[in-house]
C-alpha cells in the first residue's frame, strides 16, 4: 500500500513537471525565431536594438525597444480577467500575475504589484514634457509601460502596461 502511494507521489509529479517543461516548449516553439525567449531563464541579456529589431514583430519592436504606447482601450488584455501569468513578450520573464490586476479605466491593463520584485526595473522617464516612472523588463530591459502612485491597496501603485509587449498564460492550460 505505502509502494502504491508513493508511485502514486512521484507519478504526479513527473506529470507536473512535464506539464511545466511542455509549456515552455509551446512558448519557445512560438517564438521561434527568437534564440533569447525563455519563460525559465532569469539571466540578463544585453542583445542590441539591431538585433531585437531582426526578431520582434514590429508593434512589439516599437513598444518594446523604441518606448512607444499602444492607443488606450485597444490592447487585448486591457478587460482581460482571466486567471493567469503575464510574461514579457520580448523574452519570456514572468511579470505578473492575474491576481494583481484591476481594473483601471485609463485604457491600459494595469496591475498594483509584480509578480516578484525583481521582475521589472525603473528609470526616470521626462518625456512628453511629463515626469514619470518607466517599467522595464529586469531581464531585457524592454519598455512595458509606467507606474503611478494611484493604484489600490495594498500597494495604491498602478503599474500601466501595454498589452504589446504581455503575454497571458492562463492557469487552466496548466
Amino acid at each position: 500500500m505505502k509502494r502504491t502511494k508513493e508511485i502514486i507521489v512521484f507519478l504526479l509529479i513527473l506529470s507536473f513537471a512535464c506539464s511545466c517543461n511542455a509549456q515552455n516548449k509551446q512558448a519557445i516553439a512560438e517564438h521561434k525565431n527568437n534564440p533569447y525567449y525563455s519563460r525559465t531563464d532569469t539571466n540578463t541579456l544585453n542583445i542590441s536594438d539591431a538585433e531585437w529589431e531582426k526578431i520582434l514583430p514590429k508593434d512589439v519592436y516599437e513598444i518594446a525597444r523604441n518606448k512607444g504606447t499602444e492607443y488606450a482601450f485597444s490592447g487585448k488584455y486591457w478587460k482581460a480577467d482571466t486567471k493567469g501569468t503575464y510574461y514579457c513578450a520580448v523574452c519570456g520573464n514572468p511579470l505578473f500575475r492575474s491576481d494583481a490586476k484591476f481594473a483601471s479605466t485609463c485604457g491600459w491593463p494595469s496591475f498594483f504589484e509584480s509578480l516578484r520584485p525583481n521582475s521589472v526595473i525603473y528609470a526616470a522617464d521626462n518625456s512628453h514634457g511629463m515626469e514619470r516612472t518607466e517599467v522595464m523588463c529586469s531581464r531585457c530591459k524592454s519598455h512595458l509601460g509606467h507606474i503611478f502612485d494611484d493604484g489600490p491597496p495594498p500597494t495604491n501603485k498602478r503599474f500601466c502596461m501595454n498589452s504589446a509587449v504581455l503575454e497571458f498564460e492562463p492557469d487552466d492550460k496548466k
